[in-house]
Parts: C-alpha cells; structure tokens; sequence
C-alpha cells in the first residue's frame, strides 16, 4: 500500500463572480472546428506571486474590476449547450465564473521548492462536465490561493476546447489592468478565424496525413519536473553545439527544444518523431491580435532519424527550420488533417513553443501585475488528458533575456533517467516541482 499524499490545498470557500453589464441573453459563441479536437484536454495556468495582492477577495476594490473585466469576456461567464441541430455553443447568459478561495498550509518560498507535479493540479479547480445537463456547469474557474505566511498563487482552467493557453495568460493579465485601472492593452477579440484557415476543402488533395503513433507499450503513469535554466545556460548551449554559426539567429525554443528531444530520445525505445505545436496568432499575413479569443495551435509532425547522433546543433537547426516553415497554406493543412487524430498532445512526444508570449523582450506572463513591483516569480501551464508519450514545453522565464523555463511530462521510468542525464545537469537547471517517486 502506497503512503497517503498530504493535502496541503484545502478550498475554503467558492463564490460566482458575474460581470458588471448584461451581454444579451441571445448571444451565442460558435467553436470551430479546431477547437472541436482540443475537446479531450483541459488547460490550466497557474501564477505565483511572492506576496499576495488581495487584502480581502471580498472586498469591492478586487471584485469590481474583475466583474468590470468579465463583461468584456461573455464567453467566459457562459455556459456549454447544444443548438437546435445538436452541436455545442456557448450560450453568453452571463451565469457567471466560479471563483474559489484556498489556503495552502506552507509558504510559497517551501511550496515551489517542495510541492510536485501532481499536487500543483490542487492550486487549480477543476470538474468535468455533467453529461446529462451542462447548463449550470462552469467550464471556466479561478482559484486563489493563499499560502501561509504570505503570497498566493492563481490558478486559471477552462476546457481546451473553448481557449488555449494565450487567451487564458492574456484574460488574467487583463484582469490585473483593470485592478490597477488602467487601459486593457490587449482587448477580447471574438472575431472569427479568417477564411484563409478555415477554407480546408481547397487544402491540396495530396498531403500525407498525420503519421501514426508509433505502436508499443505505453505507461499510465507519467510523472513532471520544471527545469529553468539561466541566459549563460543558453549561450552555453550555442558555444559548445556550434549552433549560433549554424543559422543566422537560433532562438532558445530551438536550442532547449533539441536539447530534451535528443536526451529523451536516449531513454525512449524510439524518438524518431515529435509533433510541434505553435500559436499562429502571429504568423499569418495579417496577424491575430494576442487578445484573440479561443484556439490559435497549429499542431505539425517533425520527424528526424538518429536524432541522438546527428546531434544537438543539427536538430535545432531542423526545428528552427521547420517552424519558419510554416505559412497559411500549411497551417491549413494541417488544421484539416487534425480533425482525425482525437487526441492531440502526447500521441507523440510533443514540444510547444511559448516564444511568440514575448512582445519586445517582455514575456506577456510575467507583466501582469495586480500592483506596481510585484510582478509573478513563476507561472506554470499544463494541459490535461495528455497522451503517453510525453510533453516538453518551452517557455519564457521571469529574468526575460535568453533563460527559459522547461516543463516535462514523460512516463515514470522515463523521467528518473532523464532527471539523472548528466547533459542535461551541467547546465545547472533550477529543477521545480520534481514527482516525489522518480
């Protein structure tokens, strides 16, 4: 018999937060068709502040702005229903957002040096929609957590059909301007995906679909660290790879993204292959504005033989080059070939870029800021109802410059050799939120 896990999050409270302003109870939010495939996942941020902004959640000075801000985001405040010809919508009738209180029994300096992977899920609410009648749930919850001594963590989680991981950053920083009342810098846009996209019927009729995932055993029970590593980490990488001369500039998602696929490449049977996801908000002709709302991924399959020997800086070079690849014409193919997958991260190993969250050397996250000084010391992502084989996420870090903060996913046995990779530790990680049994 296993030992017991401490809960060390207990929800003390949960209220409704509506918006200021009626939205016009005919008001409907359509999905689209990607939004459709995301279905089977859940998204879920989390932001750490070292010092909590929030003398009271009850007080009118905190629940006004966000109820302010709410009546911008009617979808938010929805709920899930079917049209008349059985497909789901959000009906905008302003039920409103579930907002939960929790107190964490440690400090917050104790808690990112302690707490893992899985107990980092208690910092987020979450409940799976009712089958039988999903007009009274909330697809959208917000958790404060308040941690002994000082400092809170906010925890943001939606269904991964109704926003992707930008729209949830880019909601709660929204929140954070309307608390220090200012102007939203970047608005709710609910203008549809341009046609360009979603016109899949002219996709060229000989693309190759999706590959399959490779078959073979497949654990179920996966375990997480967080590795951040420092700007010298990064330029260590290109001096001793030869990946600055390789091309003329090597972004850090190609550097960290090729360092972990050649080291889980060492502890998997097979890694020949890996599915890249980019937020295409800002790759189109004319750009998305960030404050687009829903799901901007574009899902594409990389796929390298000998991905160990060829090398570090060869396989960043294949990344950097199969990212500046992407243009309308394959974005829209390949969102016509996702509607067959069912499952989109983890069939295999997946890599997600978070680059495009940092607007003229500032990382989107760490600028929201409920007071001036204060702004998050760390914001995790994480997605729900993965597949087996395995995530790496690739994000900015609060320090800003070159230093990126690295999420993994793998399954167990995996993890306690990729934890020990000695490549990987003489880059001196900061490793957070290890699982306590690898």
């Amino acid at each position: 018999m296993g030992i017991a896990r401490e809960n060390r999050v207990e929800v003390k409270s949960m209220l409704t937060a509506v918006s200021s302003k009626p939205s016009g109870s005919d008001r409907v939010h359509p999905f689209t068709a990607l939004d459709d495939v995301l279905s089977p996942h859940t998204v879920h941020v989390i932001f750490y502040y070292a010092r909590s902004p929030f003398e009271s959640f009850n007080l009118d000075s905190v629940r006004i702005p966000l109820s302010e801000l709410l009546s911008m985001y009617p979808p938010v405040i929805g709920r899930v229903t079917k049209n008349p010809d059985g497909i789901w919508q959000v009906k905008c009738n302003d039920a409103g957002l579930r907002v939960l209180k929790a107190k964490v029994s440690v400090g917050i300096d104790e808690w990112l040096r302690s707490a893992d992977g899985l107990e980092e899920y208690d910092l987020t609410a979450w409940q799976d929609m009712p089958e039988e009648d999903p007009t009274t749930w909330s697809p959208f919850r917000l958790q404060i957590n308040e941690f002994e001594g000082g400092g809170v963590a906010i925890g943001l989680s939606c269904p991964h059909r109704q926003a992707d991981p930008t729209t949830l950053t880019i909601l709660l920083k929204s929140w954070t301007e309307a608390q220090r009342r200012q102007c939203i810098v970047h608005p709710p846009s609910f203008t549809p995906l341009p046609s360009s996209l979603t016109d899949t019927d002219a996709v060229k009729s000989d693309r190759e679909p999706f590959p399959k995932p490779i078959t073979g055993p497949v654990s179920t029970k996966t375990a997480t660290a967080t590795f951040r590593f420092s700007e010298s980490a990064f330029k260590t990488c290109l001096d001793e790879y030869s990946i600055e001369g390789v091309f003329p500039k090597a972004s850090p998602f190609d550097v960290f993204a090729a360092l972990f696929w050649t080291r889980v490449a060492l502890v998997k049977r097979m890694c020949d292959r890996v599915c890249i996801c980019v937020d295409f908000r800002r790759l189109l002709p004319n750009p998305l504005p960030y404050g687009f709302f829903g799901n901007a991924l574009n899902f594409s399959s990389l796929e390298m033989t000998g991905v160990v020997v060829r090398g570090i800086g060869h396989v960043a070079r294949s990344i950097n080059e199969h990212v500046k690849s992407l243009d309308v014409e394959k974005i829209r193919s390949d969102l016509k070939r996702a509607g067959s997958q069912g499952q989109m991260y983890g069939r295999d190993l997946t890599i997600v870029n978070m680059e495009h969250m940092i607007v003229e050397g500032e990382p989107l996250m760490y600028e929201a800021v409920f007071e001036d000084g204060v702004k998050p010391v760390h914001v995790s992502y994480r997605i729900g109802n993965h597949g087996g084989e395995g995530m790496i996420t690739v994000m900015p870090s609060p320090e800003k410059g070159f230093g990126r903060t690295v999420a993994v996913t793998l399954p167990e046995e995996e993890m306690s050799k990729l934890l020990a990779d000695q490549e990987i530790l003489r880059l001196e990680p900061k490793i957070m939120f290890r699982s306590k049994n690898v």
